[in-house]
């Protein structure tokens, strides 16, 4: 909440402050469920490994599971979604340093125009 005895300036600086910490709260819940999904591929690669040739194979479609005969286009497919998942992550890294510095610089110029006041 915004401080009624604050200059308008201050008051838009609390804003930009708030609305930044909700910014990085999003990104980094989306970085955390992205992460998640690269370590569950990963095991997933690591298991398909130990799967012998003439095994059943069942990957998750949605609510049902559907039979996968050929081992080696689910690999590549999996390893595409890492990939992908892994670009992701690092877009969001960069989105949330990115941030904490604009916040860091917002805090600095919220101090300096308040100890004018």
């Amino acid at each position: 909440m915004v401080d009624i005895n604050l200059s308008p300036y201050l008051q838009e600086k609390v804003k930009q402050a708030q609305n930044i910490q909700q910014q990085l709260e999003s990104i980094v819940a989306q970085k955390y469920q992205i992460d998640l999904k690269i370590k569950e591929i990963e095991k997933t690669l690591e298991e398909l490994t130990k799967v012998e040739e003439n095994q059943r194979i069942y990957r998750m479609s949605g609510s049902i599971l559907i039979e996968i005969k050929d081992k080696e286009k689910l690999k590549k497919d999996l390893e595409e979604e890492k990939e992908m998942l892994t670009i992701r992550s690092n877009t969001l890294e960069k989105q949330k340093k990115m941030l904490e510095d604009k916040y860091g610089e917002i805090e600095k110029e919220f101090e300096e125009a308040y100890n004018k006041q």
